[in-house]
């Protein structure tokens, strides 16, 4: 047994490495959330005024809108270090007690997911947001005794997918409360120069405006095609990335015009050529598709639902008039007799099958 850490090669791909250069290390440079990047720098003027560490930071919103990098650029607005770790991580009281008792003053503890965080760390977490301590318990029934430990002044970022998952006494507790909203297609571009620029990949405004359009409002997902369709530019064309060479590689990826993947086409074509149309629940539906219904949930339906292309109703899943538009497919009479779902003049539009 040797105690020399071996770590893969595959451990850090290009694209994590990419990733992380792409992040903007100011807020000057975050391009988007306008509100929310004023608001923020009031907060964080106003504390280093005071030299004291500015109120715990809650961030909300869809994965990939730029939650972790808004926390990484509080701790160097501050010049603060910071620690990362995230909810599913914390299992008892005791790995967060051991986590808070090692912190430095002004330290920015960075907590993804937060809403998944353990029940009794929960709780440990109120008492140390709010008086800096934590009360450690030793031993068990009768004699257990409550040993209150210090906490250094820290600043809490919290981030979550699902804030209404947060309990009210754990919201209360921060100071300053942000929701992110996806980007327009306008942003997005201004997202991509910038990551073109930093990957000296040669993107003309048409190219930058075509993947735009497909990133379905989100940083990440914009950045993430931006390097597919630079290696089929680099391969295949003349290494330039203008519209038609990002069509053509985003054919290949099978990201269509509006921003759905395979997934989202698997999801609809199984729900109106297996279900006509539905209702169909969940588990029938991923187990159509072949996949986990928490994919399906979590992966496929959001963007779904946000393009108007699915509805979640008391019944199960339903597609609606634009879905069947979108796959060329005119939807059966009874359905597109529902006014609720359908609009007659989708009809004059749809293809039959």
């Amino acid at each position: 047994m040797t105690d020399i850490d071996v770590v893969s090669p595959y451990a850090e791909d290009d694209d994590t490495v990419a990733d992380a250069a792409l992040r903007p290390k100011r807020l000057d440079e975050f391009v988007g959330q306008e509100r929310v990047r004023e608001q923020l720098s009031l907060v964080i003027d106003a504390a280093s005024r005071r030299g004291r560490p500015p109120d715990h930071v809650l961030l909300s919103g869809s994965p990939g809108l730029g939650k972790t990098t808004l926390a990484m650029i509080i701790a160097s607005e501050l010049g603060a270090p910071m620690r990362i770790t995230s909810g599913p991580a914390i299992e008892r009281a005791g790995d967060l007690a051991a986590l808070l008792t090692t912190l430095c003053e002004g330290e920015v503890l960075f907590l993804d997911e937060i809403h998944r965080m353990a029940r009794p760390a929960e709780e440990m977490l109120y008492v140390a947001m709010e008086d800096f301590r934590v009360d450690v318990v030793v031993g068990k029934g009768p004699g257990a005794t409550a040993i209150p430990l210090d906490v250094a002044p820290f600043t809490l970022v919290g981030a979550t997918t699902r804030a209404g998952l947060l309990p009210g006494p754990l919201r209360d507790r921060f100071g300053f409360t942000a929701h992110l909203d996806f980007y327009s297609p306008e942003e997005l571009e201004r997202v991509l120069v910038r990551s073109a620029a930093l990957l000296g990949v040669a993107l003309d405004s048409e190219g930058a405006e075509e993947i735009s359009r497909r990133a379905r409002g989100t940083p990440r997902i914009a950045n993430r095609l931006l390097r597919r369709v630079r290696d089929y530019a680099e391969v295949r064309a003349d290494g330039v990335v203008t519209r038609s060479v990002a069509r053509a590689a985003l054919k290949v990826y099978e990201v269509d015009e509006l921003g759905l993947d395979r997934l989202d086409h698997a999801v609809l074509d199984a729900l109106l050529r297996r279900f006509g149309g539905g209702p169909v629940g969940l588990t029938t539906l991923a187990v159509a598709v072949a996949e986990e219904p928490e994919t399906v949930e979590t992966v496929a339906e959001p963007f779904l639902v946000r393009a108007g292309m699915l509805a979640r109703t008391p019944r199960g899943r339903v597609a609606t008039a634009a879905a069947w538009r979108h796959l060329g497919l005119r939807p059966p009479a009874l359905l597109a007799a529902d006014p609720a779902l359908f609009d007659p003049a989708d009809l004059a539009r749809s293809e039959p099958p």
